[in-house]
C-alpha cells in the first residue's frame, strides 16, 4: 500500500472506531465480537480502458483528496539481457529517472518535481518495469509532461550513471557481511541454478553499464504496447483518458511486439544439507531455511494449499512451527513458512527461523516433523476454520482504495489471471475441507526431499546443543553428509573451491 493510500485508510479507520466505555470492554479477547464482514469485489471491466497504441488503463475515482496517483507496469524486465549486461536493465530504470531527459537536466527535472511536490520514479525488476507519477491535482497537467518526458526523452547523464554505477561497486563490497543476504542468495542458487533470478551483480557487469547501452534497451522495451495504467484519485475518468491517449499517439513511439516470454528454471533442485560458514562475533545465531520446489498458480489446488499453509507455518503465532519453535521450545524468536505459488513457473516451498547456532539442528527437525505431521493428521475443524476466517477476511484489503483497486487489476492484466479469480475466492477458501487439507499436504509437501541451508558459525552448528545431543545437522541428511558452500568474494563472486 501507497504511504498516501495508507494514511487514508488510517485516518478512515479511525474516524470509524466506535467509542466504548470501560464497562463496554470484554474481559478477554475471545469474548470479541465481529458482525460478519458483507463485501463484494468491484468489476474489473468498470474500470478498464483500451488506449491507443495497444496501452490498458484502469481508472478508479477519488475525490476526497486533490491528488492523482498514476502506477505503469512495464512488459520488460532483467529477463531478457544477458548474463553479461545483467545490470543494463536495472541501471535503464533508475537512470530514465536519475539522468534527466533531452529537454531537462537531471538537476533540472529534479528541482521541478520538488517545486510541484510531485513524485516520479521508475525501475525495471526482474519480470517488470514500473514507472509512477503521484501529484497534486492541480499539477497534474506539467506533471504528465515531466512523466511521459522521462519515459520517451531520457538523457542518461553520464555524470549520473557515474555516481549511481560508484554506489554500487562500495555496496558490493559489503554482500557478505548479512547473514541474511548470504542465506537468501545461497538458498536462491541451490533451488534454481543458474536462471536470471539467481544472476548476481560483479564489478564487470556494473562498468558494462553505459548511457548508449542503456538506451538501446529503452529503445526496445519501452512503448504503449507494453504499458498498463493503474489511475487513481481526483480526475474523471473520460477526461483522464484523454490525456493518457494524447499521450500514447505520440509519433516517437517505437513499434514492439509481445515481450518475450519468460523463462522457467531448468534445475532440479539435490536434496541435502548445506552450510556456509560466516562467524559473526557480534551474533551467535545462524539463519536455516528449508525447502523444495513448489506450484504454479494455474495449479487449481492452489487455494487449499495456501490453507493447508496458514495452519503449518504461515499463521504466525497461530500457526504449528511458530507454535512449537517458539512458543513451546524458546528456540527462535520467529519461524514460518511459506508456500506462495508462482506466477510464471512452479513457486518454492521454504521454511525459514534464525536460532542460536548450537540449537538449530533442533528446530529444523521441529520443522520437519510438523511437515510430516500435517501430512499424516488432518488438522483440526478449529485449525480449518482460523485459516478459512483469516483468508477470507483479509480479501477486502485488495480493494481498500481507489489505488488498490486500480493496482490490483492492473497486476492481473499483467500475470493473465483468471477471469472472475476474485469473484470466486472467497467460495473456493470456503470449501476446502480438512480432508483436502491433508490431501494437498500428502500431494505437495516434501519432508524427506528437502535442501536445508545453514548460515553461521559452522563448527558451533555442527556441534548441536550437548543438552539435546539427539538431533543433529547429519541425521538430516540419508547419508550423514554436509556439504560445506565457500563464500565467494564479494566483488567478483567468484567462488573459491570447496
Amino acid at each position: 500500500m501507497k504511504r498516501r493510500d495508507w494514511m487514508k485508510a488510517s485516518a478512515g479507520a479511525a474516524l470509524a472506531l466506535p467509542r466504548l466505555g470501560l464497562s463496554q470492554i470484554p474481559g478477554h479477547p475471545s469474548l470479541l465480537h465481529f458482525d460478519p464482514i458483507e463485501f463484494e469485489p468491484p468489476d474489473a471491466a468498470q474500470y478498464r480502458r483500451e488506449l491507443p497504441g495497444g496501452a490498458i488503463a484502469y481508472l478508479v475515482e477519488d475525490h476526497q483528496f486533490p491528488l492523482v496517483d498514476i502506477s505503469l507496469s512495464i512488459r520488460t524486465g532483467e529477463y531478457l539481457v544477458s548474463d553479461q549486461d545483467i545490470d543494463v536493465a536495472g541501471f535503464t530504470g533508475s537512470q530514465m529517472r536519475g539522468g534527466g531527459t533531452k529537454t531537462m537536466s537531471s538537476n533540472e527535472f529534479d528541482e521541478e518535481a520538488a517545486f510541484l511536490a510531485t513524485e516520479i520514479g521508475c525501475n525495471v525488476g526482474g519480470t517488470s518495469g514500473s514507472a509512477g507519477v503521484g501529484c497534486l491535482k492541480a499539477n497534474l497537467d506539467r506533471s504528465l509532461e515531466m512523466f511521459f518526458d522521462m519515459l520517451l526523452h531520457p538523457a542518461f547523464d553520464p555524470e549520473r550513471l557515474e555516481l549511481a554505477v560508484a554506489q554500487t561497486l562500495q555496496s558490493l563490497a559489503r554482500r557478505n557481511d548479512s547473514t541474511g543476504g548470504i542465506v537468501r542468495r545461497e538458498f536462491a542458487r541451490l533451488m534454481r541454478g543458474q536462471h536470471f533470478t539467481t544472476r548476481q551483480t560483479t564489478e564487470d557487469t556494473v562498468r558494462r553499464v553505459t548511457p548508449e547501452r542503456m538506451a538501446e534497451f529503452h529503445a526496445q522495451n519501452f512503448a504503449p504496447s507494453r504499458f498498463i495504467f493503474a489511475v487513481s484519485g481526483d480526475f474523471e475518468t473520460d477526461a483522464m483518458v484523454d490525456k493518457l491517449s494524447e499521450y500514447m499517439t505520440s509519433g516517437e513511439w517505437p513499434t514492439l511486439g509481445p515481450a518475450p516470454e519468460i523463462p522457467a528454471p531448468a534445475h532440479q533442485p539435490r536434496s541435502g544439507v548445506y552450510m556456509v560458514d560466516k562467524v559473526d562475533e557480534n551474533l551467535n545465531q545462524a539463519q536455516v531455511r528449508i525447502g523444495h520446489s513448489g506450484i504454479a498458480r494455474s495449479n487449481p489446488d492452489h487455494i487449499a494449499v495456501s490453507v493447508m499453509n496458514y495452519t503449518l507455518g504461515g499463521g504466525s503465532f497461530v500457526s504449528r512451527i511458530m507454535s512449537r519453535v517458539r512458543s513451546d521450545e524458546g528456540l527462535a524468536y520467529s519461524a514460518s513458512s511459506d508456500f506462495s505459488p508462482g506466477t510464471y513457473y512452479p513457486g518454492l516451498f521454504t521454511a525459514a527461523f534464525q536460532s542460536e547456532n548450537g540449537r538449530c539442528a533442533q528446530a529444523a527437525t521441529i520443522v520437519l516433523e510438523e511437515m510430516r505431521k500435517i501430512r499424516e493428521e488432518k488438522i483440526s475443524a478449529e485449525e480449518l476454520e482460523l485459516s478459512q476466517n483469516y483468508n477470507i477476511e483479509v480479501f477486502p484489503r485488495f480493494f481498500a482504495s481507489a489505488g488498490q483497486i486500480a493496482g490490483t487489476f492492473a497486476s492481473d492484466e499483467y500475470t493473465g489471471r483468471e477471469a472472475g479469480y476474485w469473484q470466486n475466492y472467497r467460495d473456493r477458501i470456503a470449501d476446502v475441507t480438512v480432508d483436502e487439507v491433508q490431501r494437498v499436504a500428502q500431494k505437495y509437501l516434501q519432508p524427506d526431499h528437502v535442501v536445508v541451508l545453514a548460515v553461521g558459525a559452522t563448527d558451533a552448528v555442527k556441534a548441536g546443543n550437548p543438552d539435546e545431543p539427539d538431533f543433529s545437522f547429519q541425521s538430516l541428511d540419508d547419508d550423514g553428509a554436509i556439504e560445506m558452500i565457500p563464500l565467494p568474494d564479494p566483488v567478483t563472486m567468484i567462488y573459491p573451491e570447496a
